[in-house]
């Protein structure tokens, strides 16, 4: 039987498709920009200082989705992804390398964790567990004392990606579900006081991992997403940022995708909003008054682009 389809998996293969439909013209000259930000070492960078894991994987993810991750390009960042396999500091660094790592794997077959110890995905697998806290979530560091929604979403991640178990998923089911208010959206830590689309949509991903969403819980969180959507067309972060985001509308429409509402949204001012934040020399900048571009914003306004061509009758 075949293997199932990680999150990351579906995601990348939706973005890919919609990618296929958008203009040459568009992926070309983001594409364009992506790669001439590799760096030396094969990485890449932020707005400023060295190569990380971080955005060498929005980079990674980007050209993935829009089939250059290949020849010298991918080379290059292999042998930057090695040179950082005992480097990574944070769940987010290890989600990064573990992930551009399986790219790499799917996209030209090569092997980076070639020279690693066979067992490195269990040895993984042990290190993030001890992250999980008596709340049934992950917390953000060892020292942590609570969990944190977008914490349990990438430990799930994480473990899809390396083939591990994932231990009492009902303790975990039961910890992101405590984390949802009546608005409809989630919380980031259980001390939050208010709800926001980008933990929501961390919450809604890691209970699609579970297999645990269902019709009563995509109504209610459908509606609150939906809600966060400006008149500009653009997703607010939550109800009290004024302005919308390039990464709150990824992430609300990526969810509502997955809840099968994206239909709810207009999907016309969300590609307007999202073009508007496009530079004429490629890239993508992160919201209204940032002046700067840079490569995660990029993956997220050109996924989002993507995204919005799988829904019918949407041109770019």
């Amino acid at each position: 039987m075949d293997k199932e389809l990680t999150y990351l998996e579906r995601l990348t293969l939706a973005l890919t498709y919609g990618a296929s439909r958008l203009p040459d013209e568009i992926t070309q000259r983001h594409a364009g920009f992506v790669l001439s930000q590799q760096r030396d070492d094969g990485g890449w960078a932020g707005r400023e200082g060295d190569s990380d894991l971080y955005y060498t994987s929005f980079a990674l993810r980007t050209l993935a989705f829009l089939g250059l991750l290949e020849g010298e390009v991918a080379h290059r960042s292999a042998e930057f992804l090695r040179n950082k396999l005992r480097t990574f500091q944070t769940i987010v660094d290890l989600l990064a390398l573990v992930y551009s790592v399986k790219l790499l794997e799917a996209s030209i077959g090569l092997d980076v964790m070639s020279e690693s110890r066979s067992d490195w995905q269990m040895r993984l697998a042990n290190l993030l567990s001890q992250l999980r806290r008596p709340d049934g979530g992950y917390a953000k560091s060892l020292e942590g004392q609570a969990g944190s929604t977008y914490q349990t979403f990438l430990v799930l991640l994480c473990l899809q990606l390396i083939d591990q178990p994932i231990e009492d998923p009902d303790s975990i089911k039961r910890f992101l579900l405590g984390q949802k208010q009546e608005d409809g959206g989630f919380l980031e830590i259980r001390v939050g006081k208010r709800s926001g689309v980008n933990p929501t949509a961390a919450a809604i991903g890691a209970l699609s991992v579970l297999g645990a969403l269902d019709e009563s819980l995509a109504q209610e969180t459908g509606e609150f997403l939906a809600d966060m959507q400006g008149d500009g067309g653009g997703f607010q972060a939550n109800s009290r940022i004024p302005l919308p985001d390039v990464l709150s509308t990824f992430t609300a429409c990526v969810t509502l995708l997955d809840l099968n509402r994206l239909h709810w949204v207009d999907i016309g001012a969300a590609q307007k909003y999202i073009l508007s934040m496009s530079r004429s020399g490629g890239g993508f900048a992160g919201f209204e008054l940032d002046p700067a571009k840079d490569i995660e914003y990029t993956f997220y306004g050109l996924g989002a682009l993507a995204l919005f061509q799988l829904e019918p009758g949407q041109d770019s």
